[in-house]
């Protein structure tokens, strides 16, 4: 890390982590976290710092609150309102454009969020008419019927939106498969209409973190985006002039030749630099 990109970790106005692969590492099931080294040190060193920090995972298996739990129960100093997930995103952005009926084709925790700002949910294979959005998350559990349904509410005019859509995430026993992927690859094989992303690297995802930091949309430039996934949380920092610091401790290998978009301001093989940059 060179002295500049330091400077700009010491006088961030706030941070957003990526969880699995860069400050913690889950199963596949998405169940029990276990921290990667020195983030546990660094979160701390943060919050008394009084700098402002969330976690963004692009995990939409369970609530926001249980991924905090998670963390918490790995040491982590995280409380709810600074654990985020796509959903969390997506409820702001669906109810900010007026859409209020949402097939949601994912589990209880990838609909809780927009359960909780009040949008009318609709069942991944439940009949319905009217339904202006399929949203799709974390779904392991998708059946035929669910993809009928699906394709059904976007032939009528319903718009398609994602948490989701890269292939892999990390875990601690090797790449795990996004389901939301898999699942807009046949609704778009099918209805010919591509997902609206609505979690990173979108910057309805990067606003929603500043919002929850108590940080304006404009300071987006001051802060710092630390990840594992080059598509993801580089391309989203790099998009809107934020400090993009990747680790390769997750998806992302440390040589790796990437585009500009997606290349980050500095690579890290762990947690360290980031640590000594904010103790000074």
């Amino acid at each position: 890390m060179t002295p500049d990109v330091a400077d700009r970790v010491r006088d961030a106005a706030g941070f957003v982590f990526d969880m699995d692969g860069t400050i913690a590492l889950g199963d596949r099931d998405s169940g029990g976290h276990k921290a990667l080294p020195h983030a546990i040190e660094l979160l701390d060193r943060l919050k008394t710092r009084g700098t402002p920090y969330v976690v963004f995972t692009n995990g939409t298996a369970k609530p926001p609150a249980d991924y905090a739990a998670s963390l918490r129960n790995a040491g982590f100093p995280v409380d709810d309102r600074q654990m985020l997930t796509p959903s969390s995103s997506a409820a702001n952005w669906l109810a900010r454009t007026g859409i209020e009926r949402v097939r949601v084709l994912g589990n209880s925790g990838c609909a809780a969020p927009l359960v909780e700002a009040g949008l009318d949910v609709i069942a991944p294979g439940a009949k319905a008419n009217g339904v202006e959005a399929v949203y799709t998350g974390w779904f392991r559990e998708f059946t035929f019927p669910d993809l009928e349904a699906a394709c059904e509410s976007l032939w009528s005019g319903a718009r398609l939106v994602t948490a989701s859509h890269v292939p892999f995430f990390a875990t601690a026993t090797g790449r795990g498969i996004g389901s939301s992927f898999a699942i807009n690859k046949m609704l778009t094989a099918l209805t010919g209409k591509r997902p609206r992303v609505l979690g990173k690297p979108s910057r309805t995802a990067l606003d929603t973190a500043l919002s929850v930091m108590g940080l304006p949309a404009k300071a987006a430039t001051d802060i710092v985006v630390v990840g594992d996934d080059s598509a993801l949380e580089m391309r989203m920092a790099n998009a809107a002039g934020a400090l993009s610091i990747g680790m390769a401790t997750g998806i992302m290998a440390s040589d790796a030749d990437l585009p500009e978009r997606d290349r980050p301001a500095a690579m890290l093989d762990d947690l360290s630099p980031l640590l000594e940059a904010v103790s000074r």
